[in-house]
C-alpha cells in the first residue's frame, strides 16, 4: 500500500470520526431542544422522582433484616423449609413483581418502617387481653395462614378490626406497637392522603390502597379516628364524600375482593375511634373483630404507673426516716396513687407523671439560683431528689420551699402571704402548674381532682 492510499484511509477516517461525532450532538441537542419545549416534562420528572423514591422507601422497609429484631413467628418459620407459605415482600421485591402506578406511588409513601417505631407491646401496661386477642386472631392469620386454614378454613383474618373506647386509653399505641412487631405491611393512612382536588382522583387514590396492599400483602391499613373519613351516609353531605365512602366499601368487601385465582385478599382494615355511634352501619359490618379499650382498672393502672416511670429516680426511703426528721414530706407510694388516680386514663397518667418528674428539678433548679451560683457550672443531676408522693398534689412541696428559703434569707414569710399560687407577688404557681393544691391526701375525691388538674 502506498502513501497515498495510506493517506486517503486516515482521511476516511477522520471523516467517519467527524461525523460521528456531528450525529450525537445533534442528537443530544435535539432532545435537549424538545425537552424543553415538552409542557409535561416538569410532571414527567416529577412522576419519575416519586416513583425512585416509592421504590426506594419500599426496598428500605423490606430489605432483609437482622433475625434477632425481626418479629418472633418470622424467627420461628423458614420460607424456604415451607413450600406452603405464601411469598414475601422481600421475595416480590427481587423478583421485580412490584410495579406501582401513579396513584400507589403517592399511597406507598405512606407505608410506615417498623424500625422507625419506638414502641412495642411490651410498652403497653394492662392491655395483655386485647395484645393475646390481636395475636392470635389477626396478626397470625394475616401472617402464617396456612397454619390456620390447614386446620379450618373458617380460620382466616379479619376483614377489619376496630378500636373504641374514651380519649387516652391506649387505641393509638395499640396501632403502632401493631406496625411495629405483626411483620405485616403496615399502611398509615391519613385523610389528607385521600383528599384531591381533581373530581375522581380521591376515588383513584382509594383503588391504589387497595391495589398496593394486594401487592404488598399480608397488609394492614390503619385509619385513625375513622369516624371522620367512614362515617354516616347522609343525604345532605357532599356528593365526593359519599364517592369515596362507596369505592372504599366496594374494594373492601366487594365484587373482586376475592378471585379464585389469588384467592381471598390478606388485608385487614384497622380503625380507631371514640365515636363509633359516628361510624356507619355498613362499615360496622365490614369491621367483625371489636376490642373495647376503656379506662384502666386498679391493676392496669399499677402497670401503666410502674411503665411510666420505669427510667425515674423516685424516693423509697421508709416513712420512719421522714417522722424522724420532722418532715411533712412522704415517700413515693405507688399503691396510694393507684388508688387515687381511679377514673384516669393511660394519657392522664403519663401526664401527671410527667408533671409531678418536674417538681424535683424545679426546686433543685430554683436552691441552686438561691444559692448564687451560675446554672452553667456545677449542676449535678444525681444531686435530684427522688419522686415523692407529695409531687403528684399540687403546690404544697413549692410552698413549704418558699418558706424555708425565706426563713433563711431573713424574711420571714408569714402564713396570710402565702396564696393557692404561691407566694404574694409571684406570677405563676409554685409548684407543678397543672395540678391544684390538696388539702388532704385521705379525700380521695379532692385528691382525683387534683391529679386530674
Amino acid at each position: 500500500m502506498g502513501a497515498g492510499d495510506r493517506s486517503r484511509w486516515g482521511i476516511s477516517i477522520q471523516d467517519l470520526l467527524l461525523f460521528a461525532a456531528t450525529a450525537i450532538s445533534l442528537s443530544y441537542l435535539t432532545t435537549q431542544l424538545l425537552a424543553r419545549l415538552d409542557p409535561d416534562a416538569g410532571a414527567k420528572a416529577e412522576a419519575q422522582q416519586k416513583s425512585r423514591a416509592a421504590t426506594k422507601r419500599l426496598q428500605s422497609i423490606f430489605s432483609p433484616q437482622d433475625p434477632d429484631d425481626a418479629p418472633a413467628h418470622d424467627r420461628d418459620s423458614d420460607s424456604d423449609s415451607d413450600p406452603c407459605r405464601p411469598p414475601s415482600h422481600q421475595d416480590r421485591l427481587r423478583s421485580h413483581e412490584l410495579v406501582l402506578t401513579p396513584y400507589e406511588q403517592t399511597i406507598a409513601m405512606s407505608v410506615v418502617a417498623p424500625a422507625d417505631i419506638p414502641v412495642g407491646f411490651d410498652d403497653i401496661g394492662g392491655l395483655e387481653p386485647i395484645i393475646d386477642d390481636l395475636r392470635e386472631s389477626v396478626i397470625y392469620p394475616l401472617t402464617l395462614p396456612h397454619l390456620y386454614t390447614s386446620h379450618s378454613s373458617l380460620l382466616t383474618a379479619p376483614s377489619g378490626v376496630l378500636l373504641y373506647g374514651p380519649p387516652g386509653c391506649g387505641k393509638t399505641m395499640l396501632a403502632k406497637a401493631l406496625a411495629r412487631e405483626s411483620g405485616a405491611c403496615f399502611i398509615n393512612l391519613h385523610i389528607s392522603t385521600l383528599t384531591e382536588k381533581w373530581y375522581g382522583d380521591s376515588n383513584k387514590l382509594v383503588a391504589a390502597v387497595f391495589s398496593l396492599a394486594r401487592k404488598l400483602q399480608p397488609a394492614i391499613v390503619f385509619i385513625d379516628e375513622i369516624d371522620a373519613v367512614l362515617g354516616q351516609r347522609r343525604s345532605g353531605e357532599h356528593e365526593a364524600s359519599g364517592m369515596v365512602k362507596a369505592e372504599f366499601m366496594t374494594h373492601w368487601d366487594g365484587l373482586a375482593s376475592s378471585t379464585t385465582a389469588d384467592g381471598a385478599q390478606r388485608i385487614c382494615i384497622l380503625g380507631a375511634t371514640n365515636r363509633i355511634q359516628d361510624i356507619d352501619e355498613a362499615i360496622l359490618r365490614r369491621l367483625p373483630k371489636k376490642f373495647a379499650v376503656g379506662l384502666p382498672n386498679a391493676r392496669q393502672r399499677k402497670q401503666i404507673f410502674e411503665l411510666t416511670l420505669k427510667g425515674t429516680k423516685l424516693d423509697t426511703s421508709s416513712p420512719d426516716h421522714y417522722s424522724r426528721t420532722a418532715t411533712t414530706t412522704t415517700p413515693f407510694d405507688l399503691p396510694a396513687l393507684v388508688r387515687l388516680s381511679a377514673g384516669m386514663s393511660g394519657s392522664d397518667i403519663k401526664e401527671a407523671c410527667r408533671d409531678a418528674a418536674m417538681v424535683p428539678v424545679r426546686e433543685y433548679i430554683r436552691a441552686h439560683r438561691a444559692a448564687g451560683r451560675s446554672m452553667r457550672g456545677g449542676i449535678r443531676g444525681e444531686e435530684v431528689r427522688g419522686l415523692q408522693t407529695d409531687d403528684f398534689f399540687g403546690r404544697r412541696a413549692g410552698v413549704e420551699e418558699e418558706r424555708r428559703r425565706g426563713e433563711i434569707e431573713g424574711g420571714e414569710v408569714e402564713e396570710g402571704e402565702i396564696e393557692e399560687g404561691g407566694v404574694v407577688g409571684e406570677e405563676g404557681s409554685v409548684g407543678s402548674a397543672s395540678t391544684e393544691e390538696v388539702e388532704s391526701f385521705d379525700d380521695p375525691e379532692e385528691v382525683g381532682i387534683g391529679l386530674r388538674r
